[in-house]
Formats: C-alpha cells, structure tokens, sequence
C-alpha cells in the first residue's frame, strides 16, 4: 500500500504541476465566463438589437396591407404600384411582398421579393401574420355580432404543472420537465468526456513510459498490478481537482453575473423580498413562487431541494469514478501492449464503441426514462454511468440505482484482474503488435 501511495503521488503531482494543466484548468473557466459575460452584455446593450427591414406591401386583395403590423425586425409600408413598376425604380427597401388578389380563397398566392437573402424567421412572421388577417376577415364574413369579444373571451392559455406521486410514500412531488433535461444531459454529457478524455491520459501515459524505458526500473521495485492501480488513482486525482476547481469558478460565475442581471431590481423590490426571508428565517419556496410560470416555480422548487441536489451529486459522484476506473483499465490494458500511439487504434476502438453507444442511448433515455431501452442500457456497465445519470433526474426505482452500482463495480473489480495481467505482460513486450487473441491468451495465463 506504501508503495501504490507513493505511485499515486507521483502521478498526480507530475501532472497537476505540468503547465498544460495549469492553463487548462484555469483558461476553461475562464473562456465559459467570457462567453456568459458576452451574452449577457448582447442582451442588456443594443448591439443586439436587430436591424429593421422595410418591406413594400403591393396588396392586390386590399384585405392585408393596411392589417401588417410592425413588428422588431420588419417594417411594412403600402405601395400602390405595380412590382414591375416598383422594382424599374428600387429603392432602400429590403423587398416587396405580393398579395394576389384572390388571396382568401387561394392562401398560396403570396410572394416576397427580397434584395438581401430572406431568413426563416423574416417567412415565419410575415406567414404568421397572414394568416391570422385571413382567418379573422374569413371569420368576419360569417356575420357574428360581437366577434371580437368572443374570441377575446374564448382565448385560453393552459399553464401545465406537474407532480410525480411517489408510490412507496403515496406524496407527490412537483417536478420541472425543463430542468431534468439539463440536469441529465449534462451529468451524462460530463461523465461521456471525463472519461474519453482521462481514460486516454492513462493509456498515453503508459505508452510513453513504456517507449522511454522508464516502467522496466519501476517494475523492478514494484509489481505491475500495483503500479497500473496507482497510475489510475493517481490520473483520476487529477480529473476530481480539475472538476472540482471548474465547479468552483463557475459557480463563482453564475453567481457573479446572476448578481449582475438582478441589480435591475427595485431597491422597493428587493427590500421587500429581504424583509420576507427574513422574516421567515429561511426560504420558502412556495413564497417565491407565488405568481411565477409554474414551469420556472417547479424549477426553482427542485433546484432548492436539497435532497434532489444530494442525490445527483453523490450519483455523479460514484458512477463517475466507477465508470473511469472501469475503462481506466481497459485504457491502461491495451497501453501496455502496444508500443506506441498509432498501434492502438485497433485495439482503442471496442473499447470507445461503449462510450458512444451510450451517449447515443442517453438522448433516447432523456426522452423515455422508463423506456426497455433505457432502463437495460442503465444496467450494463459499461454504458450505465452515462445512461443512469440521464434517468435519474426524472426519479427511478432506488433498487434498479443500486443495482446498476453493484454491477458496475463488480464488474469493475472483474475488468481490473484481467486488466493487470495484460498490463503485466505487456509493459515488458516490446517489437510485437499485440491483437486481441494475444491479449485474452496473455489473460488466460497463470500465476
């Protein structure tokens, strides 16, 4: 253990001192918090203020012309002419809009002629806008008294809030469909990179330290078992400082430019929420909430929830590290039987079609929790750290959590032992390109 402990500290002081990881470290939050603060800035300054068209409008029906209405980014003027006579004279226009005359009977017969390429928003407000002079100067002909009150009062608008009923408790819960999809996207997203990115960082440091000759001394003083579990400790040290660091700068961020964006609130405002919380001594979530969209009162009640936020934390917590020391070996299995980078693409490629597979997975799984699908690709090992995390912001069964982490662990204890006998041949093998019967005949071997 002495020995593993020593290993472990040199690996992680090697590469957390390395000025690569310095400037990653700190240069990625930094560019994340650039890219917020630019955003933010586009959307409180008029930069992003769009540009005004001005579209002639040559109405040939005389229903739609005097009916378009400005909108941020379109401006419509009548024109009386011809669009032959309108275009022998162009002017700063940005195009002409043709009404046919039998545009109420037939809808298709509208044309734009622009000077500038249109975009899809500029089709989908002027269609939109249409559309509704159509139906109203149809609805208009049926000869309805007080139509406009009708439909006034007609006009509904359905705000949906959900609650999922926990049945082993039979209460219910209100939930945020919104913010589970980011939760699983990114927790799935997350564990998919970290463990491409640092699993390969085992396997590129093994092959380098088998090129330059430096694991035949250290092999000398310890056993190859010992020394492949303390290079993946050591790399998966690094990747929980480097998170960890992000984790803290970022919230910094948000915090930083959240406090940014609310300093437009009414000192009134803002002293009246102050005197409310204060008053209660802690927040109340169905105080903030009184009057907001429930979609955003359902997020803010399950982002404050601090059982949800502890659950998906230690989640992430341990299907990350399983699912890294997992293909952490596996990447320090095959950089031991090759002799340089090139010769692992053979050997690389099975072991990333998992990864992938379950990235894939993840998008099916975020649109149907509870799917087969799903729910057998949270199961299997190798795809169930970025599967499962994908489920568990919508609540699943607390038995399939644990035994999806059962599974990936055991298989993980399993994946080591056939690992470190790979690794244990293969670290001393040099001149031969291993392939995949060689590596499960170097497997089979005893002792």
């Amino acid at each position: 253990m002495n020995k593993i402990g020593i290993i472990i500290g040199r690996e992680y002081s090697q590469r957390v001192k390395k000025r690569s990881f310095i400037l990653t470290t700190i240069l990625t939050p930094l560019l994340m918090m650039g890219l917020m603060a630019v955003m933010v800035w586009a959307m409180v300054s008029d930069v992003s203020a769009p540009t005004q068209r001005e579209i002639r409008v040559i109405d040939l029906s005389g229903l739609v012309a005097g009916k378009l209405e400005d909108t941020g980014t379109l401006h419509f003027v009548s024109d009386n002419r011809t669009l032959q006579e309108a275009r022998q004279s162009p002017e700063e226009a940005f195009g002409y809009l043709v009404i046919g005359a039998d545009v109420l009977s037939r809808p298709d017969d509208v044309q734009l002629y622009s000077y500038e390429p249109s975009t899809l928003e500029i089709d989908a407000a002027i269609t939109r806008q249409i559309k509704d002079i159509l139906e109203a100067e149809k609805l208009k002909r049926y000869d309805i008294e007080n139509l406009g009150q009708i439909l006034a009062e007609i006009d509904t608008r359905v705000r949906l809030s959900t609650y999922r009923i926990d049945s082993s408790t039979d209460t219910e819960q209100e939930s945020s469909s919104i913010l589970s999809y980011g939760v699983a996207f990114l927790s799935g997203f997350m564990i998919y990179l970290f463990i491409l990115l640092y699993g390969g960082m085992v396997m590129q440091g093994v092959i380098r330290e088998k090129s330059s000759k430096v694991l035949e001394i250290m092999v000398s003083s310890v056993r190859p078992f010992p020394l492949m579990f303390g290079k993946i400790i050591g790399i998966a040290l690094v990747a929980l400082t480097q998170l960890a660091i992000w984790v803290v700068l970022l919230t910094g961020a948000v915090a930083l430019i959240g406090g940014q964006l609310a300093g437009g609130v009414s000192p009134e405002a803002a002293s009246q929420v102050a005197g409310q919380l204060g008053g209660m001594g802690m927040m109340n979530t169905e105080t903030l909430t009184q009057g907001m969209d429930p979609s955003a009162a359902a997020m803010l009640s399950t982002m404050t929830d601090v059982g949800f936020v502890l659950k998906m934390v230690l989640c992430f917590a341990l299907f990350f590290i399983g699912g890294y020391l997992l293909y952490a070996a596996l990447f320090a299995a095959v950089g031991s039987a090759v002799d340089n980078e090139a010769d692992t693409q053979q050997l690389q490629l099975p072991l990333s079609m998992p990864l992938i597979l379950g990235f894939v997975v993840m998008y099916m799984a975020i649109r149907d929790p509870s799917g087969a699908m799903a729910t057998w690709f949270s199961l299997i090992p190798f795809t169930s750290p970025i599967v499962m995390m994908a489920r568990l912001p919508y609540g699943m069964p607390t038995g399939e959590l644990i035994l999806s982490l059962v599974l990936l662990y055991a298989t993980f204890v399993a994946v080591v032992w056939m690992a470190g006998k790979i690794y244990r041949i293969g670290i001393l093998m040099y001149g031969k390109k291993a392939t995949w019967k060689d590596l499960i005949k170097w497997i089979s071997y005893k002792g």
